[in-house]
């Protein structure tokens, strides 16, 4: 018998949020305990490892937290600061250590979420532009992507972790 907890979004609503905005709250902290879980078994020499030049286990949990953070920003009707357009050219970047990359994650997921608290029905369906473009979205169209976003990197991140060990253990193996 396991006493693994179900999924977040099995376990039922998180007090403080709109019922409207509850998925995108369930998705971040499932990618929250997806990453903290990952981080515990991944060999720091595994970490900015791409096989087949696919994203490293690095890359996508910094990745994960980054673009949450510019879709919010979007959500609130605002434009990309320098230090975000800095932060997203320098994901790919191996100069952190695992643990410290998932507490910068972790500080944007926080951020996200405090945001989610503060979001009302009524705002959902604000028109909002995005990227450069202006590209047409909603309040709601931007957090839920974000949302989907972070459980498809926290996703790539596990696969991509595996991937690596397996190649790993082939290696030792001949």
């Amino acid at each position: 018998m396991t006493d693994a907890q179900p999924e977040v979004w099995l376990r039922g609503p998180v007090e403080g949020f709109d019922p409207l905005v509850m998925p995108i709250v369930h998705s971040l902290l499932q990618a929250r305990e997806d990453i903290e879980t990952l981080a515990a078994s991944v060999p720091e020499e595994q970490v900015w490892l791409t096989p087949g030049g696919a994203g490293s286990v690095g890359f996508h949990i910094r990745h994960l937290g980054g673009a949450l953070d510019r879709l919010f920003t979007y959500a609130r009707g605002e434009k990309l600061s320098d230090e975000q357009k800095a932060f997203a050219r320098a994901e790919e970047t191996p100069d952190e250590s695992l643990a410290d990359v998932v507490r910068g994650t972790n500080a944007l997921i926080d951020k996200a979420l405090a945001q989610l608290r503060g979001t009302t029905a009524a705002e959902l369906l604000t028109r909002q532009a995005v990227g450069r473009a202006g590209l047409p979205s909603t309040t709601h169209g931007l957090l839920a992507h974000a949302g989907e976003h972070c459980t498809r990197h926290a996703g790539q991140a596990i696969t991509t972790a595996k991937i690596v060990a397996g190649l790993a253990e082939l290696s030792r193996r001949v």
